[in-house]
């Protein structure tokens, strides 16, 4: 079985056709499972609102995209991970071992505390920062959007 962690950005370019939808559908057409931590469905939902507050989609547009994800979920396509202690300990690892100059937000790093625990080589997102702070977590950061 092919797995890939998106974060939930990319999660998102899947759900709603924006730039860069179309490489990251592409990408996930070529993998069993999406895996993604429970920190991505909050945000994925709280983007969903975002959408509707800016008046890009409606609460009709919301509900089919959560309807979708809950499908996807029970089709096994989509898998939520649980956070746990030992993510917080690899993120306070990370964050011990950053250099000053590492911007790295908590919620990426739950993101990529979470790919790693998973035993994930790569995390694919489009968020620079995520990306580049990667390799804190062993993670190699991929974007098929500029690829």
């Amino acid at each position: 079985m092919i797995a890939a962690y998106y974060d939930t950005a990319y999660l998102l370019k899947l759900y709603r056709s924006e730039p860069g939808s179309d490489a990251v559908r592409a990408h996930a057409a070529t993998v069993d499972v999406l895996v993604c931590s429970l920190l991505g469905r909050a945000e994925l939902i709280a983007a969903a609102h975002r959408k509707v507050r800016e008046g890009t989609a409606i609460a009709a547009h919301v509900d089919a995209l959560l309807a979708q994800v809950a499908a996807d979920r029970a089709a096994g396509a989509l898998v939520w991970l649980p956070i746990a202690e030992p993510h917080l300990d690899r993120v306070t690892v990370a964050f011990r071992h950053a250099p000053a100059t590492v911007y790295l937000r908590a919620a990426d790093a739950l993101h990529l505390a979470s790919a790693a625990e998973a035993g994930f080589a790569e995390i694919y997102s489009n968020d620079r920062r995520l990306l580049a702070a990667a390799p804190l977590f062993g993670l190699r950061g991929v974007d098929v959007i500029t690829a």
